[in-house]
This record gives C-alpha cells, structure tokens and sequence, in this order.
C-alpha cells in the first residue's frame, strides 16, 4: 500500500512538471517588463522630455502677465484739528507718508509682456545636457537588463540542476523496481535470501527520498525564479532546458566602459551649462493699460516698453572653482574606468581557465558513466541469473547514481561560468 501511495506521488509530480512548460526568454521578458529599476529609468527619460519643453519654454517663449494694484495712503491733517483725509486738501502739518509721492494713492491695471533675446546658447546648453542625461538612463535600461539576465540565467540553471537531479532518482527508482521484480522471484525459488531483498528494497526507499528532497529543491527555485522576475505564480512548471555558449570577446566598445564615456560628457555638460551664467542676458519688456499715482479720473491709459541686461562681472571666482572640481571629477572617472577595465579583464581570464578545467573534468566523468552502462548490463544479468551479490550490485547502483550526479553537477558549473563570463564580456 505504502509503495503505492509512492508511486502515485511520484507519477502525479512528474505530470505536474510535464503539465506547464516555460523557456528562458519567457522569464527573461518578464524580468525586465517587471523591473522596477528600467521602469524608474524609463519614466525619467519621459520626464527630460518634458523638462526640454519647459526649459525651451522659459528661454525662448515670452510671458504674459495681467497685473494690477491698488494703493490708499491717507493722512491726518492737524491743520483743522486733526482731520482724516483720504487725499489732502493742501494740509502743511500732518502725519502720512510724504505727499509728493502718495497724494491720492496709486492705481494700476495692465498687461505685461517679457520675452527673453539671445538665449540660443544657453537653449543649446541645456538640450546637450537633457541630450546625454538620456542617453545616460537609456545606457542604464541596458546594464539593468544586462544583470538581470545573469540572475535570471542563474536561476534558471539553478532550476535545471534541480530537475535533472530528481530525474535522475527518479530514473533509478524505475531500474531498481525492475530488479527487485526479479529478485522477488528469486527469493520464491530460493536462490537470494529475503534479507537480500529488504536491503534492495531500503536502497529504493532511499532513491525515493532523494527524489522527494530534489523535487522540493525545484519547487523552492523556481519560486525564487518567479520572485526575481516579478511573477505571481504558484503553479509547478516546467523548464525546457537551455546552453550557454561563450560570447566573442568584446575588445572594443564596450557596453560597461559606455557608461563611463556618458559620465565624462555628462561633467563636461554640466560645465558648459554652468559657464552660461556668465553671458550677458537680454530682455524685452512691454506693458499696456493704467497707471496713476493720483486719485484717477480713470482715463490715464498707455503703455510703455525697453529692454532689460545683465551681465555676470564678477562673483567670487567660481567659474575658475568649477573648471577645477570638473578636472577633479574626469580624474576620479577615469581612474575608475581603468580600474574596471583591469578588473573586467581578470575576471574574463579566471572564468576561461575555470570553464576549460571543468570541461576536461566532463570528459573523464562521461567516460567513466560510459564504462559504468556497460557495468549496469553485465550486472543486471548477473542478477537475474543469481551470479553477483545484492551488496555489490547495490553498491554499484549508488556509485552510478553518484556518478550522473557528479556529471550533471559539472555540466551546471560549465554552464554557470560561461554565464559569469559572458555577464563580463559585454
């Protein structure tokens, strides 16, 4: 009864694994559909859109302001004892603001315009910095795919490893159920005892639970796998298996050293724009509409216009301040640059070492398996013709079950590192 409750487990999970079936680059799309990083750096080239329209906005469009106001200043003449006056009537002592400038108050109702002249420079400084502030988020979008794709790669192979394992149990479980079959009729004519056949009933026991832990090991890692890539998914799925190959090296034009490159005009951008202050700036002004600084018959109305400069001559030296922290700046990047490109090119060589050190391992492992399949017949018909003893054949079962374990092992660490080598070579 137990055994077949095992069975049913057994066929039951490997429907489920065969039921919903999934590649790479699906989980790979949803990584990066998913991520809140190249959603931030994509929101924020929308917004440098918008803040070019605004700033040419401010630099090249006029403004146009309605305006208005209105001014009381009365006074108390101690001419006719003390009288309130809202605008005085020839009062020589009293108390107020002086009458030469607030006799009657001051009134205003116009429209003002101001349009900025000869702001190209400066419209030009800004679109180069927006320019390169984009391209600096778009060359982010892809470093955040780029390191997404190694997690999401080694996550994947993480999963891979998994279900190779439980169906490497499982495929034991399978043969050791065949031999038992024979060795129960055997046991019935007498020629293996009954303890030969509990000890290879405990062996599959065994395998079955090894089975169990490497399922369990694959639902745990494919739910990390659906975290990283955003997916609210309980259900088991299946993986179809995937290889790696190694990229050719980028010599030049790397996608890593890019990132610098945009860093250096960003400073030099931000140097430009900052030296536009000191450019002269020009406005044209011009009102229309009422303005009195009596009490009104509300008939003055006109209008008026000029210009209006300014020009920078001298603030503390800050321009020189400037140039000299963007000197400081460029060194820092560029000894970072040349640290990366030391760094990068390390650790492109260690891999390269390491995946040819585990491949010449997979070759002596894949013969060793191929010596052990011929080891697997011989001793099957031993079995059954009751030549070989259970201990033995047992223990061959487990070295062979150690062995596909051991090349399977090997075959996800080739694959892991040209995964690492590959994240480096871009």
């Amino acid at each position: 009864m137990k055994n077949t409750i095992i069975a049913f487990l057994l066929m039951f999970q490997a429907a489920l694994l065969n039921g919903q079936i999934r590649n790479l680059n699906y989980y790979l799309q949803k990584a990066n559909e998913n991520s809140p990083l190249i959603n931030k750096s994509l929101n924020a080239n929308k917004l440098l859109k918008l803040d070019k329209q605004q700033v040419e906005a401010i630099l090249t469009k006029p403004v146009v302001n309605m305006e208005a106001g209105l001014l009381f200043a009365p006074i108390i003449s101690h001419d006719n004892n003390n009288k309130f006056q809202w605008v005085t009537e020839g009062a020589n002592k009293y108390t107020g603001y002086d009458l030469a400038v607030s006799d009657g108050g001051q009134y205003q109702a116009y429209v003002s315009i101001q349009q900025p002249l000869l702001r190209g420079s400066v419209s030009k400084a800004y679109a180069q910095k927006n320019s390169i502030s984009s391209a600096q988020n778009t060359n982010n979008i892809q470093l955040t795919s780029h390191e997404l794709e190694q997690l999401v790669n080694y996550q994947y192979l993480l999963c891979l490893k998994a279900k190779h394992q439980s169906e490497i149990s499982r495929t034991l479980i399978t043969k050791t159920n065949e031999q038992l079959n024979t060795m129960k009729k055997l046991v019935e004519h007498g020629i293996y005892k009954q303890t030969d056949l509990m000890i290879m009933q405990i062996e599959t026991e065994n395998y079955k639970l090894e089975y169990q832990n490497y399922y369990a090991d694959y639902l745990n890692n494919l739910a990390d796998l659906n975290l990283i890539c955003g997916i609210n998914d309980t259900l088991s799925t299946s993986l179809e298996d995937t290889s790696f190959v190694i990229k050719p090296e980028r010599v030049q034009n790397s996608r890593f050293l890019k990132k610098y490159t945009l860093d250096s005009m960003n400073i030099a951008a931000d140097n430009l724009l900052f030296n536009q202050k000191y450019k002269p700036k020009i406005n044209l002004f011009a009102t229309a509409g009422m303005n009195a600084v009596y009490l009104p018959s509300f008939n003055r109305f006109g209008f008026s216009t000029g210009l209006n400069f300014t020009w920078n001559i001298f603030d503390g030296n800050q321009k020189q301040i400037q140039h000299k922290k963007s000197i400081i700046q460029l060194q820092t990047l560029q000894f970072e640059k040349n640290n990366f490109i030391k760094t990068n090119q390390t650790n492109k060589s260690k891999y390269l070492t390491r995946i040819k050190t585990v491949n010449s391992k997979i070759k002596v492992v894949e013969h060793q398996l191929s010596e052990y399949k011929k080891l697997w017949k011989l001793y099957s018909y031993e079995l059954s013709q009751a030549q070989v003893s259970v201990m033995d054949f047992k223990n061959l079962v487990r070295d062979i079950a150690a062995k596909q374990q051991e090349n399977l092992r090997l075959h996800m660490e080739n694959q892991m590192l040209i995964n690492s080598y590959n994240y480096w070579n871009y």
